[in-house]
C-alpha cells in the first residue's frame, strides 16, 4: 500500500512540474519548488532537478545550461501542458483579473496563479495572432467619479497576514492608529476585505463585541496571525454590510430623504435613480427628489457637494424629522 502511495505521489509531482514549465520563457528549479510549496508539495531542490532532467529526456523541454541556475522551457514548436495552452480570450481575462484582483487575493493564491498570469501577459504581448485581444485592454477602463487620489502606502507583510487570517478564518492581532494618531492593539475576527477607490478596508469584529467595524488597512502598523481559528458569524454578510451603507460611515439605518436640485445638476438622477422608490417632481427650474436611502456620512457629503444647486433638504426616519436644511 505504501509503495502504491509513493508511486501516486511521484506521479502527482511530475504532473505538477510539467504544468509549470512555460513555453515562451524559462523557469528554474527553485521557482518550481517555491510554486509547489504553495500548493502543499514540499520537495528538496535536488529532487526537483532530477525530475526536470528526466522530463527533458522524454518531452520537448529545453534546458539552458549557459549559466546557473539552469532555465527550463518547452520548445516553442511544441504543445506544452498547462498554462501554455491558454487561448487569446483566456489570456485577456487573466490579464484583467491580475490587474483588478491583485490586492484582494491572498498572497499564496497569487503565487500559485503567477505562472498563468505570466503566460497570459506573454501571449497578449508577443503572439501576433492576439493583436485584437491585446489592444482591447487599452479600449476599456474603470473611471473614477471623484477626484483621483494616490493609493496610501500599505505594508506588504501586514496585507499578507490579513489575507492569510481571512482565508483561513484565524484570529488576528492588529496594531493600528486612527486619524488622530492614537495607537491601539486589538484581537479581531477578520470577516472581509473591501476596496473602495484606492483604499482597502478590513471588516472585522473586535474581541468581546458582537458588531462589525471597518479598519483602513493602511492604518494597520502590524498584524499577527493567531494559531486559533474562529467560527464566522452566520448572520454576517459582506454584501449586506455594504448595502447597509457601512462603507459610507452609516449604521445601516434607512431614511426618506427629500431635496430640491437644479435641473441641470440633477438630470442624472432621472437616468440613475437613488432608489427603486425614487419620485421626481418638476418645479420650474428644479426637481424635487425623494427616495428611501441609507442614512450615512456619504449621503451628507454627496448632498453638500452640490453646494447651491441643492436646497430644502429633509430627512425623515419613521414619523420624525431628524434633519432639515433650507
Amino acid at each position: 500500500m505504501s509503495k502504491r502511495k509513493s508511486t501516486q505521489d511521484s506521479l502527482v509531482l511530475v504532473l505538477e512540474i510539467l504544468k509549470r514549465i512555460p513555453k515562451h520563457r524559462k523557469i528554474t528549479a527553485l521557482e518550481i519548488r517555491e510554486q509547489l510549496e504553495v500548493i502543499g508539495i514540499s520537495r528538496d531542490i535536488r529532487t526537483i532537478q532530477r525530475n526536470l532532467e528526466m522530463l527533458s529526456e522524454h518531452f520537448p523541454i529545453n534546458r539552458d545550461t549557459r549559466s546557473k541556475p539552469y532555465g527550463y522551457s518547452f520548445d516553442r514548436n511544441s504543445h506544452a501542458l498547462g498554462v501554455s495552452s491558454l487561448n487569446a480570450h483566456e489570456s485577456l481575462l487573466l490579464a484583467l483579473a491580475e490587474k483588478h484582483l491583485k490586492l484582494l487575493l491572498p498572497k499564496d493564491v497569487m503565487q500559485s496563479l503567477r505562472p498563468h498570469f505570466t503566460e497570459a501577459r506573454y501571449n497578449l504581448e508577443f503572439d501576433p495572432k492576439n493583436h485584437k485581444d491585446r489592444v482591447w485592454k487599452d479600449k476599456i477602463k474603470v473611471v473614477r467619479e471623484s477626484q483621483p487620489l494616490l493609493a496610501p502606502k500599505i505594508d506588504n507583510k501586514v496585507l499578507e497576514n490579513i489575507s492569510k487570517a481571512l482565508y483561513e478564518d484565524r484570529l488576528l492581532t492588529v496594531t493600528y492608529h486612527n486619524a488622530n494618531k492614537q495607537v491601539r492593539t486589538s484581537t479581531v475576527m477578520p470577516l472581509g476585505l473591501a476596496q473602495q477607490g484606492v483604499r482597502l478596508y478590513l471588516v472585522c469584529r473586535f474581541d468581546g463585541f458582537n458588531n462589525e467595524r471597518s479598519l483602513a488597512v493602511h492604518r494597520i502598523n502590524d498584524a499577527i496571525v493567531s494559531s486559533f481559528n474562529f467560527k464566522r458569524p452566520e448572520s454576517f454578510s459582506l454584501a449586506k454590510y455594504d448595502s447597509d451603507g457601512r462603507f459610507g460611515f452609516g449604521e445601516g439605518e434607512s431614511c426618506r430623504v427629500q431635496f430640491d436640485i437644479d435641473k441641470q445638476a440633477g438630470y442624472h438622477l432621472v437616468e440613475t435613480p437613488l432608489s427603486e422608490d425614487q419620485v421626481i417632481e418638476e418645479l420650474g427650474s428644479t426637481y424635487r427628489v425623494s427616495a428611501t436611502v441609507i442614512d450615512s456620512f456619504l449621503l451628507d457629503k454627496w448632498l453638500k457637494s452640490f453646494v447651491t444647486d441643492v436646497c430644502n433638504i429633509y430627512k425623515k426616519k419613521g414619523n420624525s424629522n431628524v434633519y432639515s436644511a433650507p
